[in-house]
């Protein structure tokens, strides 16, 4: 196994050296403990699933009920305007989860994402590409701006979907590990980036339509006519990358990492460790490089040829447009696409790779890594599932919104208060587009009664799903990124991966919504091309 000589002069304790204590890092000692104290991942799901049932049984029993904040005839919407407690305690309830249980598994949105990917990013990691890219980058690289690199670029993925989820966060882990450094750190580093940053981005992202069309919607029960752009938060979100790029690497660097300390790799999957790491490229591997980057760009001209032009046949056959588009809806496709590609270039290139049985051999191989991910899903899938059938993901969410409007603040401090219900919120029902959608006609209503635009509503509720993010296991790719950590660290739990991620969680909150308030009412700057602040109510 490899030996990393320490960097000069970085102030890290050795593995099992005990590291200085402050109240800061006692704090998250203390909320690691508590969060170890919780069962395997899979079997809190299954207990969550489990509890969820039993509730639905007591909670429809008792007759739970709020008002359905959407307009009558809307989907999902019941004649009589309310969202009701189902009970699953009952013999249509015990049916339908036996009958629902397969379907509940198969269709479960993030593990195809992830099985399709890692098909692709299994030939690009067998045949040598990975190790070769990163050690290319990271050799002689200052480790303080390849923190700043990993960050940004886990921002920046957002574009692509689920790119950052699947592909740069083990990639972190990967790049920290050839430095000499915590792996876990890289991966937190880059998970702070790809999730906890998740609105923020340079580039119109595949969010930023379908979150605008249901604050439109929302924002028409009060005027029939108001129209949103996916445009509408755009100045905000290039600035805030910015923000997230400096305080996520900060506390990368001066926080995480140093409460990690050094590296134990006997506690790593020897698997996982590569042992050529950092040994210079060879030819045969610089060959290899070349050819994977004309491959990549050839598979970058074929991306813009069916998008770009007029006749892209990705393009929205319907109304033109680029953003809303098959290309993006399936871009996983894209990123199987990519990595086979450029992954079977290097291969041949590099004599890693001769035939078709290489990349199949390779496409199984990643696919047996993931069997703890698969087994967790199961779970998952269920608990989700459940959730729904029940209705308490959406009684929940009404409730909490209910809260903030029962509280009577009108004046621009009252943001605060709506992200932080935002964030609360999050941590229950992970999905952006699922909790905006039921709880947007409370919010955008209410405040544009009180003054203020549904753009400006918008920006400040998508802080306030990114920030929590990282520390919900509710979150669709927790478990995801549980099962990666878990190959740097066997005995990693929840608790571990969320005291690890909570000191973003803290910043990113504070200094994100701090930014909002001075970007918007200090300074008067539109949070994007023609957003207004304000509304003008009556």
């Amino acid at each position: 196994m490899t030996e990393f000589p320490p960097p000069a002069d970085d102030g890290q304790p050795e593995a099992g050296v005990p590291r200085k204590r402050n109240a800061f890092t006692r704090f998250l000692d203390g909320v690691e403990w508590l969060g170890n104290l919780l069962p395997h991942p899979v079997t809190l799901f299954a207990l969550l699933a489990v509890g969820i049932v039993l509730l639905s049984g007591l909670f429809g029993a008792l007759g739970v009920a709020v008002v359905d904040p959407r307009p009558a005839g809307a989907s999902g919407v019941a004649d009589d305007g309310m969202i009701r407690a189902v009970s699953l305690m009952n013999v249509e309830g015990l049916q339908r989860i036996f009958t629902g249980l397969v379907d509940n598994f198969t269709s479960f949105a993030p593990l195809g994402v992830v099985l399709v990917a890692m098909l692709g990013v299994g030939v690009a990691e067998k045949s040598g590409l990975l190790s070769a890219a990163v050690r290319s980058l990271v050799l002689g690289a200052p480790p303080k701006l390849v923190t700043v690199a990993i960050v940004f670029a886990g921002i920046i993925s957002n574009t692509a979907s689920e790119v950052g989820y699947v592909v740069l966060i083990p990639l972190g882990g990967a790049i920290y590990y050839a430095l000499g450094r915590h792996p876990l750190a890289g991966m937190a580093a880059a998970f702070a980036g790809v999730s906890g940053g998740y609105s923020a981005n340079l580039l119109i992202g595949t969010i930023d339509p379908l979150l605008a069309g249901i604050t439109e919607e929302a924002a028409q029960l009060i005027d029939p006519d108001y129209t949103v752009l996916a445009t509408a938060n755009w100045y905000f979100m290039v600035a805030s990358t910015f923000l997230i790029t400096a305080i996520g690497s900060l506390v990368s660097i001066y926080i995480v990492e140093p409460q990690l300390g050094k590296f134990d790799a006997s506690k790593a999957d020897p698997e996982i460790l590569d042992e050529g790491m950092m040994q210079p490229l060879q030819s045969e591997e610089k060959k290899g490089l070349r050819w994977a980057g004309i491959a990549m760009l050839g598979v970058f001209a074929l991306m813009a040829l069916t998008l770009w032009p007029e006749w892209g046949v990705l393009r929205n056959l319907e109304t033109g447009e680029r953003m809303d588009s098959p290309f993006f809806d399936g871009f996983v496709v894209w990123i199987l696409i990519f990595f086979v590609v450029i992954g079977y270039a290097y291969g041949r290139a590099a004599k890693t790779m001769k035939t078709d049985r290489d990349v199949i051999d390779a496409m199984a191989g990643a696919l047996s890594s993931l069997g703890l991910y698969i087994v967790l899903v199961f779970f998952a899938a269920q608990f989700v599932a459940f959730f729904g059938w029940t209705h308490l993901g959406g009684i929940t969410a009404v409730t909490g919104a209910q809260f903030l409007k029962d509280t009577g603040m009108t004046g621009p401090a009252m943001f605060f208060a709506f992200i932080g219900i935002c964030a609360l919120i999050n941590l229950s029902l992970g999905s952006a587009s699922a909790q905006w959608a039921v709880t947007a006609p409370i919010f955008v209503p209410m405040l544009m009664l009180i003054g203020y635009s549904p753009e400006a509503i918008q920006a400040a509720y998508r802080i306030g799903d990114s920030t929590t993010n990282i520390i919900t296991p509710m979150m669709s790719y927790f478990g995801l990124i549980l099962a990666w950590a878990t190959r740097y660290q066997k005995d990693l739990g929840v608790g571990t991966l969320i005291a690890m991620m909570l000191p973003y969680s803290i910043c990113f909150f504070i200094a994100w919504s701090v930014f909002f308030y001075l970007w918007t009412f200090a300074l008067g700057l539109p949070v994007g091309p023609g957003s207004p602040t304000y509304y003008p109510a009556d």
